[in-house]
């Protein structure tokens, strides 16, 4: 089986169940997102991190692939078994962002990403996820998704977030504090 088909050439592409939708179209926009927050957090999981962290990232990337089979797919069309995303896949976050942030000094601003190239990579990662939520919740606006996905995804962020604080502290960064000019 060839990876190529040549079917998308004129723009379009294929979700489970068979229909075809522009490249361009809101779904397909928002499981593209999706991959690539993947792909980025695969980045981060590379990085010289804890075996807990990578674990924990590895579990994420897995739910990923199960958002992503979600919004690849006609919800008229497809008759395909899919995982399904559960409420303790959101639990799974909730515990690992309040297991990492008992070591964290307590936030008085906001900070400014950065400080090593890794906490970097997280916090890239924490945009994808925000723009990929976006896209996810006007995609729901329009074509009604299961709500577990958009709560994923808003903690997701959040976990995000916190691992970049968590990664500052143990890899001996600095947090540099926004100190708004006025």
């Amino acid at each position: 089986m060839k990876i190529y088909t040549k079917k998308g050439d004129t723009g379009t592409t294929q979700l489970i169940g068979g229909t075809r939708i522009a490249k361009y179209a809101l779904r397909i926009e928002s499981y593209g997102s999706i991959d690539e927050l993947n792909s980025y957090i695969g980045l981060i999981r590379d990085q010289e991190i804890s075996e807990t962290y990578k674990n924990q990232l590895l579990e994420i990337q897995d739910r990923l692939f199960t958002i992503g089979s979600h919004l690849a797919s006609d919800p008229a069309k497809s008759t395909m078994k899919l995982p399904e995303l559960i409420e303790e896949d959101v639990d799974f976050l909730e515990k690992a962002i309040d297991a990492m942030e008992e070591d964290l000094p307590e936030m008085k601003s906001f900070v400014l990403p950065g400080g090593h190239p890794t906490v970097s990579h997280c916090h890239i990662a924490r945009c994808i996820c925000r723009r990929a939520e976006r896209i996810t919740n006007h995609l729901h606006d329009e074509q009604p998704l299961s709500p577990i996905i958009l709560k994923y995804l808003n903690r997701l962020s959040d976990y995000l977030f916190v691992l970049s604080r968590k990664l500052t502290l143990d890899l001996n960064a600095k947090e540099e504090p926004w100190k708004p000019r006025y």
